[in-house]
């Protein structure tokens, strides 16, 4: 039995995503100890405070998956310069009602990958930002902007690029090391 359970919530529904990617090649990377539980986000109903009483399944599953874990993962690609809405309406639903957050203390990383040359470096932020809001510490640096180019994912979903894996082995290292000095 892994002993860091990481709740890894991908920002992206669409079937060849390069974040889903990335989050299952990172796992790779990771320690024997660490295990990587992708939660679902893709059939969440719209936030709505008036179902607070009474929340979907979805939502209910959501909650427990990231209440049971030590760490969290986010993987964001970056759409309009800021992270997408059904990661903003996952952290919402997560979030309430007002007190009762599974979200905080948990230790995050946060990270991306992107066709652009800045990668997710704005959606970063402003997912930072709201995290911080709900009491996530967040790995501050490195900082991990990855563009998705031709060739950084081998035939096995591994990173297949020297630099980009040399790069992204230190950046779990510190994540590993942040989530052992910090999960609860």
């Amino acid at each position: 039995m892994s002993q860091f359970k990481v709740a890894v919530v991908v920002g992206s529904l669409r079937k060849d995503s390069f974040n889903h990617k990335l989050a299952l090649a990172l796992a790779k990377l990771a320690p024997a100890d660490f295990e990587f539980e992708h939660v679902r986000i893709d059939d969440l109903p719209l936030y709505n405070q008036d179902d607070d009483a009474h929340p979907a399944e979805s939502v209910k599953r959501l909650k427990a998956s990231v209440k049971s874990a030590k760490a969290l993962l986010f993987v964001t690609p970056e759409y309009n310069r800021s992270f997408p809405g059904v990661l903003k309406n996952a952290i919402d639903h997560a979030s309430r009602p007002y007190g009762q957050s599974v979200w905080g203390g948990k230790p995050a990383g946060v990270i991306g990958v992107s066709i652009g040359a800045i990668g997710t470096a704005l959606a970063q932020q402003h997912l930072r930002n709201v995290l911080a809001y709900l009491d996530v510490p967040t790995l501050g640096q490195p900082e991990a902007f990855v563009q998705a180019k031709e060739g950084l994912f081998g035939p096995d979903g591994s990173i297949a690029n020297e630099d980009s894996q040399k790069f992204l082995q230190a950046w779990v290292d510190r994540y590993v090391a942040w989530v052992r000095k910090l999960a609860v």
